[in-house]
């Protein structure tokens, strides 16, 4: 039996995310577990390096899956090239031990998301960035994210039901960059709950806009109460930068 690790590359536009949820579902999962399956005559299963939101893009998504399959990886590359849509590439494979495990295994994600603070919508990038036109505080986003590095307990900033899951993860670092109006908000952590990462940014920008401060995100964070309403950033302007191990 082979375990093959793939590096996936996907536009989660139209998709309802990676996690597949039943047969024939529009999920990038499902797409390349079909293909996959076609192609080696197995009912194969891919292991995802974690769920990524309906709407959320990635660059370099790590998934692995085990076959008998005696292709060589080369092939296997060309035929998710040409049988995959158009939407989801997958970059790279190779062969590893037995006990890689995509999700299990993964040490740190990195998780971009972009801004695009001009006056007008770029026609080319506007699917993956989300627009608005006021003026955002740099300044005030970065010292409101220093509130939020290190381990704490995120139960404020997920949309998680269950109350029996754990809530705690470790965030390393969130970098905040702006270069020609397109502001680039980086956050690496050891692993993100539900909606994690859009509602982190989401704050951050109601931060920027002016509406909270660096207290009240301390006071969101210490409350471990996720907020009815609270501020969720639109699922375009993320993408999964990469994954590691």
């Amino acid at each position: 039996m082979r375990n093959l690790k793939m590096k996936i590359q996907y536009d989660g536009s139209k998709y309802k995310g990676w996690q597949r949820q039943k047969v024939g579902d529009l999920t990038i999962q499902y797409k390349i577990e079909n293909v996959l399956s076609k192609m080696t005559g197995e009912d194969i299963k891919v292991i995802g390096c974690g769920r990524t939101d309906a709407g959320v893009h990635a660059e370099n998504y790590i998934a692995n899956f085990h076959t008998e399959c005696e292709l060589s990886t080369n092939s296997m590359l060309d035929y998710l090239y040409e049988f995959l849509p158009e939407d989801i590439v997958v970059k790279s494979m190779e062969e590893v031990g037995e006990r890689f495990h995509a999700r299990y295994n993964v040490k740190s994600k990195t998780y971009v998301y972009k801004i695009n603070n001009n006056k007008f919508r770029n026609v080319f990038n506007r699917k993956y960035v989300y627009q608005t036109e006021e003026h955002i505080n740099l300044s005030d986003m970065r010292e409101a994210a220093e509130v939020l590095i290190g381990t704490h307990d995120f139960q404020s900033f997920t949309n998680l039901k269950s109350s029996t899951k754990p809530t705690v993860r470790t965030i390393n670092y969130i970098n905040i960059s702006e270069v020609n109006g397109i502001i680039e908000v980086e956050i690496n952590g050891d692993g993100f709950l539900l909606n994690m990462v859009r509602i982190i940014v989401g704050t951050l920008l109601e931060v920027g806009l002016g509406k909270l401060k660096s207290v009240d995100v301390k006071k969101i964070l210490d409350e471990k109460k996720r907020l009815e309403y609270g501020p969720i950033a639109k699922a375009k302007g993320l993408c999964l930068k990469e994954a590691l191990y």
